[in-house]
């Protein structure tokens, strides 16, 4: 296990012994996001300590919870108040601020650390006897509400809930280098994951941003995606068999590399975000270690052409693991914020005042230059050769390489943002992601109508950015980043009416409620409008089927 739970923050992002590092230019970087949101200056608005949080009281039936220390063991079925918060809700903007209040509205009755899937079977089967709720959890990094400890309400009132943890179960148990796929444990987190892989030569290539807090079974249940999945592919894709531990049993996929016996079961574990079960293992398919690995950066004057030179290469099947094109308020935004932490030197002045005159200044909205970083990954062969290609593809569209020295920025900071959302509520700024997916033909029709849906409902004094993210032959990903000053007097509700226009315009402009987030609580009204009345139906079915007496997650995905 990577962590224990008492040295990561229960009301935030990471380790309490981390932070985002400013190098002394705090004062300058906090101006800054004022000025960015429309503020003189940021208030004060600290997150309450735990011991002044007020949680509602734990409600198990009686004898459940000797049960439940009889199916695990006394130290691994938990009532304490840490235990109970850190595991009440996940890590999305709306989570942090419920966290962040005095008190919670919800929080798990109590908390179980399973080692082995007997373990996991006997408390489910323990829980549905009692009629009581199990929210699966693994590094809890959900920003869709996929982890909240909410059993849902039932005539007797609202149903008790068992957050069942799954970090315990966290082995490689196989690795096969023949076929090149390895076993492991549902609650690994990424880097003890990445670390067995690499000391066998080996990696899964998956690193979401959350990488260093999120586990393989969290992956899989919300389908998600990593920042190199044009090399290494979503876990759809790299998903090779599962067990699940559902309330009518053991349910297990097989290895094949192929099968017509039927629909692909592992399509329906992958996405099924705890509803139907309980990930306890999974095998994967792995890839040797990249021998050459570049990562750089291109300037375009424009979004679309950008846009387009990332469309170019993924169809020409170039061995990149990761093309990122940030729109031009992203590329100034991150611009100004890094020339604050790290002010540039009379060389960086000087190559942006060339750039300037040769029409690559920074500007914002539609007007302005691009960035586009593309990282290549594979045999030195590879590598040299998807390098010829892509600098011919971008200059071919209009697109400037500036070399390697962003790409090497990018790839040390990747996993560092997450840790700026803390100190930014901290003094009343709001910051929330969203992300989509759809056809190459209606990129520019869905990016306008989603900005212009958050712009609306949060005026003009917020920075709405936007990038592509991830990219396939027929399509990409436009994953939305927003900064705006926290409304304290009913900030959820604030968040909630953005929510509501960002996704009423996806819905209606031809994007996918999530590319890789999942569904959880905050997705679920519009996935009928997505998948159809029938597909839903079908979707309940299996439930039924798995979860007769609706104890596993309920209320998220449906």
């Amino acid at each position: 296990m990577a962590y224990r739970r008492d040295e990561l923050r229960w009301n935030g992002w990471g380790r309490k012994d981390v932070g985002f590092e400013m190098h002394g230019h705090d004062d300058a970087v906090w101006r800054f996001l004022a000025e960015t949101v429309g503020l003189a200056s940021l208030p004060h608005t600290p997150a309450t300590d735990l011991e002044h949080l007020a949680l509602p009281p734990s409600r198990l039936p009686d004898g459940l919870l000797d049960a439940l220390r009889e199916a695990t063991s006394s130290e691994r079925a938990l009532t304490s108040d840490f235990e109970r918060a850190f595991h009440a809700l996940g890590r999305s903007y709306p989570d942090l601020i419920r966290l962040r209040s005095e008190s919670l509205d919800v929080a798990p009755d109590a908390v179980v650390y399973p080692e082995s899937a007997e373990e996991v079977l006997a408390v489910l089967e323990r829980c549905m006897a009692a009629g009581v709720a199990v929210v699966p959890f693994g590094g809890g990094s959900s920003v869709v509400g996929g982890v909240e400890a909410d059993g849902g309400q039932t005539p007797a009132g609202r149903r008790p809930v068992v957050t069942l943890d799954t970090t315990r179960m966290c082995e490689l148990s196989a690795i096969d280098p023949v076929s090149r796929t390895a076993t492991f444990g549902a609650g690994i987190y990424g880097p003890d994951l990445e670390e067995a892989l690499q000391a066998e030569g080996f990696t899964l290539g998956h690193f979401p941003q959350s990488f260093e807090f999120s586990t393989l079974g969290g992956w899989i249940a919300a389908r998600g995606a990593g920042q190199q999945s044009n090399r290494y592919g979503a876990a759809d894709d790299w998903l090779v068999a599962a067990k699940v531990a559902t309330p009518r049993g053991e349910w297990r996929t097989l290895p094949f590399p192929h099968s017509a016996a039927g629909p692909d079961l592992n399509a329906v574990i992958a996405g099924s975000e705890g509803v139907l079960g309980v990930i306890t293992e999974a095998t994967v398919a792995i890839h040797e270690l990249p021998e050459s690995r570049d990562y750089r950066a291109y300037l375009f004057r424009d979004f679309e052409s950008g846009a387009a030179a990332i469309r170019r290469m993924v169809q020409a099947d170039l061995p990149t693991a990761m093309m990122r094109l940030s729109d031009a308020d992203e590329t100034h935004f991150f611009g100004t914020f890094k020339s604050l932490i790290h002010p540039p030197g009379s060389v960086t002045q000087a190559g942006e005042r060339i750039l300037d005159a040769v029409g690559f200044g920074p500007g914002q909205g539609e007007q302005g230059r691009c960035a586009l970083m593309v990282g290549l990954e594979g045999t030195t062969g590879e590598v040299r050769y998807g390098l010829a290609q892509t600098l011919a593809i971008c200059a071919r569209e209009g697109g400037l390489p500036v070399g390697k020295g962003p790409g090497s920025a990018w790839w040390a900071q990747r996993f560092a943002m997450p840790y700026l959302r803390d100190p930014m509520l901290d003094r009343g700024v709001g910051i929330d992601t969203l992300e989509t997916s759809t056809e190459w033909s209606n990129v520019a029709h869905l990016r306008r109508a989603v900005r212009g849906a958050i712009r609306a409902e949060l005026g003009p004094n917020a920075a709405v950015l936007c990038h592509i993210s991830h990219s396939y032959p027929d399509g990409c990903s436009l994953y939305f980043t927003f900064f705006f000053a926290r409304d304290d007097g009913d900030a959820i509700g604030q968040w909630r009416r953005v929510k509501i226009a960002a996704s009423d315009a996806l819905r209606d402009h031809g994007g996918t409620i999530s590319h890789h987030h999942g569904v959880g609580r905050d997705h679920a009204p519009w996935m009928a409008a997505e998948k159809g009345a029938l597909g839903i139906d079908v979707l309940r079915a299996m439930k039924r089927e798995l979860d007769p007496t609706d104890v596993m997650n309920p209320g998220k995905l449906f």
